[in-house]
């Protein structure tokens, strides 16, 4: 019976290690499977709650806790990274959308633009860190505290700058966030608890692999109907394309020189979360009532989110191994 239970979920098992092996390749292709399947998108928007409570569970899960202390110990780097990602980064973009005018030329985008500044980093923001090869312990630590607050500080920059053109309520996204962290908060600690860390750590490769499946939910579901719009508009849907990969390069460029001092390793960590914003949460903040180039802007922003882990990867391996050497000699100098 434990044989054939055993051979029952080795299939499976294979194939999550499979795609966990694809790494970086497989989280770009989510993007071009939800473009190329709108009927899979269909099947998947009713989840994408569910995925997001998975996708943190998982980052929630493979923390290194080792790691996660020593970063409490030194607050001000959180502390910092916390009041770029919800006060500096909405300010920022509020100020350059508003004084371009774009929020008279094109309110969707303007509305889009604020939305995405206004949001918290995306709950799969660490665990795509790791898969890069960059340490996820700063920016999950960065994503409970950012989370915490945005509550209170999108509905105060969302007040400043959108006026009438969205109402969000504190409170409701406020108990919204807090029941997604802690639920799987309490999920991740059971999982480590009934399997251990050491279990976690040597599964590491299908774990890879089934949370590149949840991204395909999320994916999906925001971008089911982005044939069709490419069809109707392909100039205008090309340009917003264009605009999507700009704020995210942009974002991610600027917060690793702001954070340098911390270490370019560390800086292009917290660059990668706060280039990562959680749209899912706002469109669940607003139950999906948005403009039609809302929602355009939000599907084609899931391209620069997916094709970024494979593009910079080479980075990432080379500050990576950059900072060894630097801790290898630095323990040299200490022996000597």
């Amino acid at each position: 019976m434990s044989s054939a239970l055993g051979n029952a979920f080795a299939l499976p098992l294979r194939a999550l290690t499979w795609l966990g092996d694809q790494g970086t390749r497989a989280v770009a292709a989510v993007a071009f499977i939800a473009v190329a399947v709108p009927p899979l998108g269909a099947l998947l928007r009713p989840y994408v709650t569910e995925a997001i409570l998975c996708l943190l569970c998982i980052s929630f899960m493979r923390v290194d806790l080792a790691a996660l202390y020593g970063h409490l110990r030194r607050p001000a780097l959180i502390a910092g990274a916390t009041a770029w990602t919800t006060i500096g980064v909405p300010l920022v973009v509020g100020l350059l959308a508003h004084g371009s005018g774009l929020d008279r030329s094109s309110p969707g985008l303007f509305l889009a633009l604020m939305l995405q500044a206004l949001a918290s980093p995306m709950m799969a923001a660490p665990a795509l860190a790791a898969l890069i090869g960059l340490d996820a312990t700063l920016p999950l630590v960065t994503l409970v505290s950012a989370t915490a607050l945005v509550p209170f500080t999108a509905s105060l920059l969302a007040s400043l700058f959108l006026g009438g053109m969205l109402s969000i309520s504190p409170l409701t996204l406020g108990l919204k966030l807090l029941g997604i962290l802690a639920i799987s908060l309490i999920g991740a600690t059971a999982i480590r608890w009934i399997v251990g860390a050491e279990a976690i750590r040597r599964h590491k490769r299908p774990i890879d692999g089934f949370n590149i499946l949840i991204l395909l939910v999320f994916a999906s579901a925001v971008m089911g109907d982005l044939a069709h719009d490419f069809v109707a508009d392909p100039l205008f849907t090309i340009g917003v394309a264009l605009l999507a990969f700009a704020v995210y390069f942009t974002l991610l460029a600027a917060t690793t020189l702001i954070f340098r001092r911390a270490g370019t390793e560390r800086a292009f960590a917290i660059g990668l979360m706060v280039s990562q914003r959680n749209l899912g949460l706002m469109l669940a903040a607003t139950a999906g009532a948005l403009p039609a180039r809302t929602w355009l802007y939000f599907a084609l922003t899931q391209f620069p989110i997916h094709l970024a882990p494979y593009l910079l990867t080479p980075i990432a391996r080379r500050l990576t191994a950059r900072a060894a050497d630097a801790a290898s000699a630095a323990a040299a100098n200490r022996t000597t």
